[in-house]
């Protein structure tokens, strides 16, 4: 269910017809935000959701991811994004009592038109979203090194703190689009910034976003630096839902 007053259900975010057949998905909101290209480990124990991947396994396999704006991923009742990710299962282990443990990933980006009763299950109807070409006038293999060398910055920055993270060696996709949020999943960006950086409508723009959410983050990181600040958080655990 979404709601109009909520900041991360706004029309300006999306095109009013992005495109594409309508479909009905079956939906899957969490916590955290799925971008395409990005691996998604689940732990499913809710038997709402035990029944979707029950039907997934016998159809495509596929389901549609969106943030959790407000409320919890157990028990229903939240409210949720507009904009979202359709997640493939990749490998699917059951386990005791009819829980399940899936590895997925995300294949590609969606809007939500209308939410459905969620009985058995959330399920909304969507459309698909493909990212909008650059202008001529857009550099994008200079954006994209720009990115690369300010997230290893960053990364380098969180290790030396001592902060869990992606390391500073890593290379991200040739391919801008893939990049652009190759560079969402592993960067230190909250729900709400991965949430906005997913919204926009292409790579130019992601990636421009991108290096702004960097630079401010390395400043912040550089700070903690100077005064010898330290991480002693614990790993976080796998993502679960439901």
């Amino acid at each position: 269910m979404t709601d109009p007053t909520d900041p991360l259900v706004s029309p300006e975010l999306v095109p009013p017809d992005p495109g594409g057949e309508a479909r009905v998905l079956p939906m899957f909101p969490l916590g955290t935000v799925l971008v395409p290209g990005a691996p998604l480990p689940l732990h499913v124990f809710e038997p709402r959701y035990q029944a979707l991947v029950q039907d997934c396994l016998a159809a495509d396999g596929e389901f549609g991811v969106v943030l959790i704006t407000r409320g919890s991923e157990v028990g229903g009742g939240d409210l949720r994004a507009e904009v979202g990710t359709v997640a493939g299962i990749v490998e699917a282990a059951s386990m005791a009592g009819g829980r399940w443990a899936l590895g997925c990933a995300g294949l590609r980006r969606i809007r939500v038109l209308g939410w459905l009763d969620d009985d058995p299950y959330p399920r909304a109807e969507v459309v698909d979203w493909p990212d909008e070409a650059p202008g001529p006038e857009v550099d994008l293999p200079a954006a994209l090194e720009r990115v690369r060398v300010q997230l290893r910055h960053v990364l380098a920055q969180l290790a030396e703190l001592g902060v869990r993270a992606a390391p500073a060696t890593l290379e991200l996709p040739d391919d801008p689009v893939l990049a652009s949020y190759a560079a969402v999943a592993v960067g230190p960006f909250g729900p709400f910034d991965a949430y906005s950086l997913l919204t926009e409508p292409g790579p130019a723009s992601r990636l421009a976003r991108t290096e702004r959410l960097l630079a401010e983050e390395g400043e912040v990181l550089a700070q903690r630096l100077a005064l010898g600040d330290e991480d002693d958080e614990d790993d976080e655990a796998p993502p679960t839902a439901g």
